[in-house]
């Protein structure tokens, strides 16, 4: 018995360890300019494109390609570095209704 609440003790103290450490992360540069768009035909009339990205692998900046979505009620707001005083944060594009 004491060893399932032992156990149990320490789960509780790793998952709320990762969530403290899951926060804002600051990069120290800004990402290369954006990489011109190959787009493919779209695969359907409802499809909208997303533009690709640079994005922190937490060592270096890697580019993540565009792509098709079906398009949802709303817009489409891209994602976007914005610079801070710590460094630069990726804010994640998003569908507005």
């Amino acid at each position: 018995m004491k060893q399932k609440i032992y156990a149990g003790g320490i789960v509780v103290l790793l998952v709320l360890f990762v969530y403290s450490c899951a926060g804002t992360i600051y990069v120290p540069g800004p990402p290369p300019p954006p990489k011109a768009a190959v787009k493919s035909a779209p695969p359907g009339p409802k499809a909208v494109w997303i533009d690709g990205h640079w994005r922190w692998n937490g060592h270096k900046y890697v580019w993540a390609k565009g792509h098709w979505e079906k398009k949802p009620k709303g817009v489409w707001v891209r994602g976007h570095w914005e610079k801070h005083k710590r460094g630069h944060v990726w804010v994640a594009g998003h569908w507005k209704k």
